[in-house]
C-alpha cells in the first residue's frame, strides 16, 4: 500500500464509523434497530447521491480491495455469531406451531418469490434461469434472526411466550435458508465443484467429532471470567478455518463461519457463549459498518426510472405479503391466537443484515444485476424498518403491548406446545431466553 492508500483507508473507515454510529443511534431514537441507520448509511455514500461524484473521491478502485477484505472479516465473524446464538432448545419447544410457522413463513413467500422471478425475467435476463427462480424465492423468504432477537429484546419480548415462538421460528427459517443458499451456489458453480461441494459431509462430521475437545477448552474455569483470552482466539481461528474450508470446498465462506458457531457446544457453557457473542459483537460492531458501505458503494438508484419503480413495488407486495399471510396462515392453523399470529408475522418479516448478505453472494454469483440488486436492498431496509411500527399498530388495535403477549402463554397455542413437550419424553422445559 502507498502512503495516500493509507491515508485515505483510515479516513474511510473513520467517516463510516461516524456516520454509521450517527445514523445506527438515530435510528434508535425513533424506534428502529439501529442496522436500519447503518444501511442507511451505506447507501448515502453509495454513487445514488451526488451522481456519484462524493463516492468515486472518498472511495476511489485502488483502496476499496482494503475496505472489502476488512467487510468479509466482519460478515464472518457475524455470521459465526448468528450460528452460535441459535438456539438448539428453541427448535425442540413447542414443535408444531414453530414448524406450521415456518413452513408457512418459508414456503409461501418462496412460491410467490418464483413468480416473482418470471416478472424480473423480462428486464433481467440471465443464463442461470433455474438458479435465479430459486434464489429470488430465497431471497424474499428469509428472515433476520438477530436483528429479530434485538428487536424483541428492546421491546421487552424476549422471555415472553410469543418471543420464544419468533425466536423458534426464525431460527429455523435461517438454517433452511443457509442451506438452500447454498445449494444454489453449488449449482451455479457448475459440475467441476460437485465434488468438492461434497466434501461438506465429511466436515461437518469433523467439526461434530471436535465438540468434546471445544466443550473442555471453554468449560468455565472457576476463577470468575467465564472466558480466557486464549479460548476467544479458538473461537476466532475455529470460524476462520472454518469460513477457509468451505470457500475452498467452492461455497461461499459465510456457511463455514455459521456452521462452525451453529455446532458450538451448548451443554454447560451458557456464560462463556453469551460472552463469546459479546466479544466477538464488539469486533462486528466496528467490521459491519464496513460491509453496508462496500455494499452501498453497489447501490446506484440513479435512472431507475418508472420501470424500476414498478419493479420495487412489485418486489415489496411479494416480499411483504408473501412472508406475512404465510406465517399468519401457519401459525393460525397450528392453534395460535390472532394476536400472536399477526405480531408473528410482523416479527418474520424483517430481514435487515441477513438479506443484504444474501444479496451480496447473488450478486457475486451474476444473479443479480445491479438495478436488481439495488432495488432488493431498498426492499430489506424497508421491510426491517417497518417491523417496529407494525408491531405497534397490532398492539394498539388489540389493545396488547407487552402484557398482552405474556398473556397469550395462557391460550391455546400453549396447551398444543405443552402436548409437545409432553411427547418429547418429558425432556424438560424448553423455554427460549
Amino acid at each position: 500500500m502507498t502512503s495516500h492508500q493509507v491515508q485515505l483507508l483510515f479516513l474511510d473507515l473513520a467517516l463510516i464509523l461516524m456516520l454509521a454510529r450517527g445514523l445506527g443511534a438515530l435510528a434508535a431514537r425513533i424506534g428502529q434497530p439501529p442496522v436500519v441507520g447503518e444501511i442507511l448509511a451505506g447507501i448515502m455514500l453509495g454513487p445514488t447521491l451526488f451522481d456519484g461524484a462524493l463516492t468515486d473521491r472518498l472511495f476511489p478502485d485502488d483502496v476499496r480491495p482494503f475496505l472489502s477484505a476488512l467487510a468479509q472479516i466482519g460478515v464472518a465473524l457475524f455470521m459465526f455469531v448468528v450460528g452460535l446464538e441459535l438456539e438448539h432448545r428453541a427448535l425442540r419447544g413447542r414443535t408444531r406451531i414453530t414448524a406450521g410457522a415456518a413452513l408457512g413463513s418459508t414456503l409461501v413467500p418462496f412460491v410467490l418469490g418464483i413468480g416473482l422471478a418470471l416478472f424480473l425475467l423480462r428486464e433481467h435476463e440471465t443464463s442461470q434461469r433455474a438458479a435465479f427462480l430459486v434464489f429470488i424465492g430465497l431471497s424474499v423468504s428469509v428472515t433476520a434472526f438477530p436483528v429479530l432477537a434485538r428487536i424483541l429484546a428492546d421491546r421487552g419480548l424476549s422471555r415472553t411466550h410469543i418471543g420464544g415462538l419468533a425466536l423458534a421460528t426464525a431460527a429455523l427459517v435461517d438454517v433452511v435458508a443457509w442451506s438452500a443458499l447454498a445449494a444454489v451456489q453449488a449449482v451455479v458453480g457448475g459440475a467441476d465443484d460437485y465434488w468438492r461441494v461434497s466434501l461438506l459431509i465429511p466436515f461437518t462430521a469433523v467439526l461434530l467429532l471436535l465438540r468434546p475437545l471445544l466443550r473442555r477448552v471453554f468449560e468455565p474455569k472457576g476463577n470468575g471470567q467465564p472466558v480466557s483470552s486464549s479460548g476467544i482466539a479458538v473461537a476466532l481461528v475455529g470460524a476462520l478455518l472454518s469460513a477457509a474450508a468451505t470457500e475452498a470446498m467452492g461455497m461461499h465462506y459465510i456457511f463455514g463461519a455459521f456452521l462452525f458457531g451453529a455446532l458450538m457446544p451448548r451443554e454447560g457453557i451458557g456464560a462463556v457463549r453469551d460472552e463469546l457473542c459479546e466479544r466477538t459483537g464488539q469486533i462486528t460492531t466496528l467490521l459491519l459498518p464496513v460491509y453496508f458501505v462496500v455494499a452501498g458503494l453497489k447501490v446506484d438508484l440513479r435512472g431507475v426510472g418508472l420501470g424500476g419503480v414498478v419493479e420495487l413495488g412489485v418486489i415489496l407486495l411479494v416480499a411483504i405479503g408473501g412472508k406475512m399471510t404465510g406465517t399468519y396462515v401457519g401459525a393460525r392453523t397450528q392453534g395460535l391466537p390472532a394476536q400472536g399470529s399477526a405480531t408473528l408475522a410482523a416479527l418474520m418479516n424483517t430481514r435487515g443484515l441477513t438479506e443484504l448478505v444474501i444479496l451480496g453472494v447473488g450478486l457475486q454469483l451474476g444473479l443479480l444485476d445491479g438495478r436488481l440488486y439495488s432495488l432488493m436492498v431498498v426492499m430489506a431496509l424497508v421491510t426491517t424498518a417497518m417491523t417496529g411500527p407494525l408491531l405497534s399498530l397490532i398492539e394498539r388495535r388489540t389493545g396488547g403491548g407487552r402484557r398482552g403477549h405474556e398473556d397469550t402463554a395462557e391460550d391455546p397455542a400453549d396447551k398444543v406446545a405443552a402436548a409437545d413437550r409432553a411427547g418429547a419424553g418429558g425432556r424438560g422445559n424448553h423455554a427460549v431466553g
